[in-house]
Parts: C-alpha cells; structure tokens; sequence
C-alpha cells in the first residue's frame, strides 16, 4: 500500500493506519528528516527478521537503530549518560542525527549489538514522531538497501514499485532528502564522528 500522509499535519486516521499495521507484525518504508528509512515494531522478531532479509543481511550483526519520539523516551532504552552528552543529545535533538549509546535492559536482546549498545534517533519528522508516539515505543529503523538512482531512495512512488511485494506499506510523505544521518559514538565518554552525514555536527563535538 502507497499511503499518502501530509508531512506537516498528519492525518490521524493515517497514522493510525500505520500503528495498527506495526502493531500486527508489519513492515513500513516511511520519512525521516534524512533519507526514508525501513522499520518495524522493536518487540516483533519476525518483522525483525523480515528486514534483515529484504537488506540481505544477518539480523544478528547489523547495526539497526531506534526512532524515539524525545529524550525521555531515549532514557527508557538507553543507560544514563553523564551530563556533557545529554547537553549535546539535548542541543540536537530532534534533528538529523544517530547518536551511539549504551542499551538499557529494555532494548531487545535482538537488537543490541555485541557491545550492548543502541543506536538512538529522535529525527525532526512530524510523520515519524506521530508514529512512534502513537506506537508507544520506539521504531526500529534502518536504511533502505541503497542505489546510485538517487530517485529510487528518494520518491515514495518509486519505492512503492520497488518494495511494494515485501513491506505492507510506503509512507508517502514527500520527496526525500539525500543524505545519511550523521552517526557519533557517545559510549567512550567523549563523543566521537563515526558517519558525516546531514546536520552541522562539527558544532556538537568540536
């Protein structure tokens, strides 16, 4: 299904239609305030699973991240972090950034890395952040597998072509952007750049 969703007023009924969907098991294509991404419900290993094999890749080595809706939502699956980092999640969040921070028992055991760590998103989406609220906890979220066609990760209605034989639904919530999230690694204690992507992140760790 190709899902029209107006990008600064979400209809609720629409929302709700995505929700329900995550909530049984599916799979979505769906903005960021980056590229679209790809996700499910963080508590369904089977639609977990189901996105592993659309990337082609083993669920148990990739790096999967989680879309909250705020920082208190982050706290829920995240270890406490010293002040310095939570100034800076706070400074930019929501925004277009993928910060690396340790997991809390809360994370599924299917999604923490070996380190035992989260890769936490608040992005500056008003589709996405509905979503999640709406969902009740965070979304599990990854890239779509990448083409040099810029057009093919870009508009919704391609993707739908592409993807509509192994997701549920495309969120179309406009054309999307080029760029990647920038990643930093928090868990050191000092933020350190893993991935330039959009965003002024020099500002954060310089």
């Amino acid at each position: 299904m190709l899902l029209h969703i107006h990008p600064d007023d979400p209809q609720p009924r629409n929302i709700k239609t995505v929700v329900e969907c995550l909530l049984d098991g599916g799979v979505i294509i769906y903005p960021t305030d980056t590229i679209y991404g790809i996700g499910c419900n963080i508590f369904n290993a089977d639609a977990i699973a189901r996105i592993a094999r659309i990337k082609g890749i083993d669920a148990k080595k990739a790096q999967f991240s989680f879309i909250c809706s705020d920082l208190s939502h982050i706290s829920d699956y995240a270890r406490s972090v010293d002040t310095p980092i939570f100034r800076m999640l706070k400074a930019a969040l929501p925004g277009p950034y993928t910060f690396i921070l340790q997991a809390s028992k809360q994370v599924p055991k299917q999604l923490k890395t070996k380190k035992d760590t989260v890769g936490i998103r608040v992005p500056d989406n008003k589709i996405c952040l509905d979503i999640v609220k709406q969902l009740g906890h965070p979304l599990m979220s990854t890239s779509l597998p990448m083409d040099s066609d810029v057009e093919y990760y870009t508009d919704p209605e391609i993707m739908h072509e592409q993807f509509e034989k192994l997701v549920d639904i495309v969120i179309d919530g406009g054309i999307g952007q080029v760029l990647s999230s920038t990643v930093i690694d928090c868990t050191q204690g000092t933020p350190t750049l893993v991935r330039a992507g959009a965003g002024e992140w020099e500002k954060l760790i310089g």
